[in-house]
């Protein structure tokens, strides 16, 4: 697993991942792939409160404090939501708050992702980012709430 890289060094794999491929076909059987091998979300996660707005497919997106970083887990009902989420939790999950608000997340324009998502799909992909950083947000107020 990608415990010790840091988000920069996860997005540049990915990158290099994308670049095996030729065709946006492969690109999408990729993302899917990722996407079925994404751990199954313990049922009761899958409440309203964890869906994140703004998706057009149900996506189920917790988050929980570990050792001072921030674990995601997620799932959707949709084959490529699921892979993007999965990118996602993959680049952020087992990082500090600080480090998921400040990540570029250059990897997502990089691949060519912003340009061959359909604009609802895109959307979606903004609001899954939004959510993860604000997670990060808030786990970083309650740390300085505790330690102050």
């Amino acid at each position: 697993m990608s415990e010790n890289k840091s988000i920069q060094e996860i997005e540049a794999d990915i990158i290099d991942e994308f670049s095996l491929f030729d065709s946006w076909d492969e690109k999408y059987e990729y993302i899917i792939d990722m996407g079925k091998k994404l751990p199954e979300l313990d049922e009761k996660y899958k409440l309203d409160e964890n869906k994140v707005k703004g998706c057009q497919s149900t996506v189920w997106l917790v988050a929980e404090m570990e050792n001072g970083k921030i674990i995601f887990k997620a799932d959707s009902d949709a084959v490529i939501v699921k892979g993007l989420i999965s990118m996602l939790i993959r680049v952020l999950s087992n990082h500090t708050p600080d480090e998921i608000i400040e990540a570029k997340l250059e990897f997502i324009q990089k691949i060519g992702m912003t340009s061959h998502l359909a604009q609802t799909r895109s959307n979606g992909l903004l609001s899954m980012v939004k959510q993860m950083k604000n997670f990060a947000l808030a786990y970083k107020l309650k740390q300085s709430l505790i330690n102050n």
